[in-house]
């Protein structure tokens, strides 16, 4: 039985690779043949595809399938899904405030069952209901054409200040604007970092106000954001940091900070009744097992950090500093109360919608 003999080799092989690669062996065994990830689409989708979605399938067997969805139609697909009882995503991609807002909808984490995260994870990397996937921020970023030498901004209160700074401004349409752009504005108006919650809306839109005439594009995608920046149609702009760091990179004359930056950081989780659990679960675990080096390559084709903290060490000094997840940045980053933001969610986004369509 030649054949036997052949399969049981090609198993223990593919066994012994996922070994290699981090995953406990108890964790690796019994997995299922498919795993179906939700993200983005577009470059994420495709970085994550040759990084960490092929290797991973190269070292289990298990398919890797993704599925391109922005997140509040994932959202919506999902709980679509469990109302019906026919889950279809075994991994999808939630933001903080989802973990919160959406947790009736995933499966608890337990973290101690995920050693590689624990040891390699940045500082949060595992959660109750999500692992950290990539950690950026949204930052201010600006031309250096029309802002030079010392007279350049620095914090949300240059932003709002179009004497000092004059120039047409974007701000985000998208994602979680609802209460990224009332933290900016309070940080504008002297709030300081811990005291900015619960948020003060009537404060924030009215400083949200001041700046509104001054928005000559309202961004809808990353795409368009390093267009409106490309082309110089404003002269700075909030902006996802993967998209600022891609143009500062390819030496356009454009600067960033990390000053103020606010956090924006994408997990991974595992809905309730996921029809591959375990192989989800073995995803995780290996895409923290892997090498820092394979994290770096991922790093440096999409500008984004992993939740990996070894990979800032392994990168020059230069480049370094753009990382969110760098030593001198990664304590900068404004973080929300996410708990209230997720809790208060539906009230943000209705203040939002109507503010802007005034």
């Amino acid at each position: 039985m030649k054949w036997i003999s052949r399969f049981k080799s090609a198993v223990l092989a593919a066994l012994a690779c996922t070994a290699i690669a981090g995953v406990p062996e108890a964790m690796a065994q019994g997995l299922e043949k498919e795993l179906v990830i939700s993200s983005t689409g577009g470059v994420m989708e495709k970085t994550l595809s040759r990084y960490f979605y092929t290797p991973f399938s190269k070292a289990t067997g298990v398919e890797v399938v993704p599925v391109a969805i922005e997140v509040p139609d994932q959202w919506a697909k999902l709980q679509a899904m469990s109302r019906s009882g026919s889950v279809e995503f075994d991994i999808v991609t939630a933001t903080p405030p989802d973990l919160v807002q959406k947790k009736e909808l995933l499966q608890p984490i337990d973290c101690s069952k995920f050693p590689n995260v624990a040891a390699n994870g940045v500082k949060g990397a595992c959660t109750p209901f999500g692992v950290m996937r990539t950690v950026g921020g949204m930052q201010l970023g600006y031309s250096t054409d029309a802002f030079k030498g010392n007279n350049v901004p620095r914090t949300w209160a240059d932003f709002w200040d179009t004497t000092k700074f004059p120039g047409p401004r974007g701000l985000p349409d998208t994602g979680d604007r609802e209460w990224w752009l009332p933290v900016a504005a309070l940080l504008a108006d002297g709030v300081p970092a811990d005291k900015l919650f619960p948020l003060d809306l009537d404060r924030a839109y009215k400083k949200l106000d001041v700046i509104r005439p001054h928005i000559a594009v309202w961004w809808k995608s990353g795409d368009q954001l390093m267009q409106i920046m490309r082309n110089k149609e404003v002269v700075m702009t909030m902006g996802y940091s993967s998209k600022l760091i891609s143009l500062v990179n390819a030496k356009l004359p454009i600067a960033t900070t990390w000053n103020q930056a606010i956090s924006d950081v994408a997990y991974m989780a595992i809905p309730k009744s996921a029809p591959h659990p375990k192989a989800a679960a073995a995803y995780i675990e290996f895409f923290y097992g892997l090498p820092a080096q394979e994290h770096v390559k991922f790093v440096n084709a999409i500008s984004y950090d992993t939740g990996f903290a070894g990979t800032a060490a392994l990168i020059t000094p230069e480049r370094r500093a753009l990382l969110a997840t760098s030593p001198e940045n990664f304590d900068k980053l404004i973080v929300a109360d996410h708990e209230w933001v997720g809790k208060n969610r539906q009230m943000l986004r209705d203040r939002w919608i109507s503010w802007l369509g005034r």
